[in-house]
């Protein structure tokens, strides 16, 4: 069993690939995530840093059925766009998103430097994303594993992580 990792946030790959069909990857292309918490070898919650370039978003629009998120803005700006509308925040807000509430929520960036936040998320199993602006969800199958499906309940094509 290995103890703790000392590590710095630079030593973590980064990346912008999503694991979202097709038609919607091409949004995330502007957001870039580094997995912090698999980094460093934790199971029972995440921790993503996450930079988005200007003109770029952290996600689709989205909301989580079992799983809680907690962001803590580093660097820059952003406008946080919820079901409640939206709102300017910069360096040190913190924003909470308790999981089963259906309100929707993301991050434009909508200046010209570079963004930065941290994300937590626990890992509870379960966890159904619900994406009110595009006609796709992520659900549990009969097997237990999340797939992306249209609103209908059709599945998207298994495609590969791009």
């Amino acid at each position: 069993m290995v103890g703790a990792k000392v590590f710095k946030p630079g030593e973590v790959s980064e990346s912008n690939s999503s694991g979202m069909p097709e038609e919607f990857r091409e949004n995330q292309r502007k957001r870039f995530n580094r997995k912090l918490a698999d980094y460093a070898g934790l199971k029972n919650f995440g921790v993503n840093l996450i930079r988005v370039i200007p003109g770029g978003q952290s996600s689709a629009r989205h909301a989580h059925t079992k799983q809680d998120e907690f962001v803590y803005v580093l660097e820059g700006e952003f406008v946080l766009v919820t079901d409640s509308g939206r709102q300017t925040v910069g360096p040190g807000a913190c924003i909470g998103f308790p999981a089963g509430t259906g309100d929707g929520h993301h991050f434009l960036n909508e200046t010209d430097r570079d963004a930065i936040f941290l994300v937590v998320g626990d890992r509870t199993p379960g966890d159904e994303v619900t994406y009110p602006d595009i006609d796709v969800e992520l659900k549990g199958g009969c097997d237990g594993v999340r797939k992306w499906r249209h609103k209908d309940g059709s599945p998207y094509p298994l495609k590969e992580r791009g």
